[in-house]
């Protein structure tokens, strides 16, 4: 089932949208009385102070200010994990995993959130957590508000709408969506079940990466992202909002729907983005580039270059390169890599790493195709190839990626991931 609803263009670009004629301000933000007796609410994800080319902010007018709600109670955590992680110990091993099962018994996605890793501080605001959903039912009657981090959305099977403060949202596999630290939200799904990936931004929100002396145009385009048109609803209710604050689950009662904003402006709000538009920039002589060039979103640290998270994809291309080893070459670095996908064959790893599923290569921990695919692309013919209906996706961040207790041993963890290396032999003539 697909639907269509409208939407606004352009990366963070200042908004503004109304549902009744007249219900956003005009010439300033908080007049004395708001026309259809709403209320005036300033939404913040940066500090006031914030420089201005940084500053993200929206304002609100709705029916009933957020403070009309009950008074919070902690509620179990299940499998939702924060950083630092401290159950388990992080070993420097290659992990890898199987796609999490998906639910036989009704599952909303706050049911159905396990995290898989962490890393930095949730209350240092440096870092991310990374999770996966898994639901076979829409959120009925309970909203989830996530004040530790923003939440970008990968989904690798079905399709959902993200009912927000701002509007709504309409994603499936192939397409991305973030939602702003704070924002209320449900997910409402469009099909049977629904799974997915979600990286959890501690950090600063994401922006575009920088394209340096590729110039004005390539990698993802400003004008291809979506933001939502204001859509309200007038409904009252025995409602629950679950939040997650501190690393922790709360939960509280409201009696009323919290997508009750009949207008809004800023340029804080929820977007959506489509892979297939990501323009892919790639050699036309020879070697392998670094994979930055594949950087969608990026939340940078306060080392410039070093990345809080950078969020890469890697879709269908041509390769041409010359005289070159064409999937990823064996490397450490640095940075940690979280990798899933969404369709296809990632094509350093042939066998073992199916849509769904995850791997994950720490700091300094070797890594690269398995002993097959050095085989094949040793010896390959090399014409220009097409790299067709595969989707593979990273998650790569400066901090070290700690796994969770349920991700290292539970039953989805590939125990002898790193026997697909075993067959590598000594070939050496010197």
């Amino acid at each position: 089932m697909t639907i269509e609803l409208e939407y606004m263009t352009g990366f963070g670009n200042e908004f503004e949208t109304e549902v009744l004629p007249g219900a956003l301000p005009i010439g300033q933000f908080s007049p004395q009385k708001v026309k259809y007796d709403l209320y005036a609410e300033q939404f913040n994800v940066t500090a006031f102070t914030a420089p201005r080319c940084d500053n993200r902010r929206n304002w609100f007018y709705r029916i009933r200010p957020s403070v009309v709600q009950g008074e919070y109670e902690a509620i179990d955590n299940a499998l939702v994990r924060s950083a630092p992680i401290t159950e388990v110990v992080t070993p420097p091993s290659m992990l890898r995993w199987d796609p999490v099962e998906l639910p036989t018994e009704k599952t909303d996605f706050i049911d159905g959130l396990v995290t898989m890793a962490a890393n930095g501080s949730v209350n240092g605001q440096a870092g991310i957590g990374i999770h996966i959903y898994a639901a076979n039912s829409s959120m009925e009657g309970r909203y989830f508000c996530n004040a530790d981090g923003e939440l970008l959305f990968v989904p690798e099977l079905g399709e959902i709408i993200l009912h927000t403060e701002c509007g709504k949202l309409a994603i499936k596999a192939g397409e991305i969506a973030v939602i702003p630290r704070g924002i209320k939200f449900s997910v409402e799904l469009l099909t049977d079940t629904a799974r997915g990936y979600i990286c959890e931004n501690y950090g600063q929100p994401y922006v575009l990466a920088e394209r340096g002396p590729v110039g004005a145009n390539g990698y993802a385009n400003d004008r291809d992202f979506e933001y939502p048109i204001a859509c309200f609803e007038d409904k009252q209710g025995d409602f629950e909002l679950v939040t997650k604050f501190g690393g922790n689950l709360f939960r509280c009662d409201i009696g009323h729907s919290p997508f009750d904003v009949v207008a809004w402006t800023g340029n804080s709000a929820p977007y959506k983005y489509d892979l297939s538009r990501f323009n892919v920039i790639n050699t036309v002589s020879f070697d392998h580039p670094d994979p930055s060039i594949f950087t969608v979103l990026t939340s940078p640290s306060g080392t410039p270059g070093v990345a809080n998270i950078d969020f890469v994809v890697f879709p269908p291309r041509w390769m041409v390169a010359e005289n070159t080893f064409r999937p990823p070459y064996y490397h450490r670095n640095m940075m940690s890599e979280f990798m899933g996908l969404i369709e296809g064959v990632y094509d350093a790893k042939e066998h073992g790493f199916v849509p769904g599923g995850s791997s994950l290569h720490n700091c300094m921990s070797p890594h690269g195709p398995e002993a097959e695919v050095f085989e094949k692309a040793s010896n390959a013919e090399l014409a220009p190839q097409r790299y067709e209906n595969t989707m593979a996706f990273m998650f790569e961040s400066r901090y070290i990626i700690q796994p969770t207790k349920f991700a290292l041993e539970g039953k989805t963890r590939q125990p002898n991931y790193s026997q697909c290396w075993k067959g590598i032999k000594k070939k050496f003539k010197g």
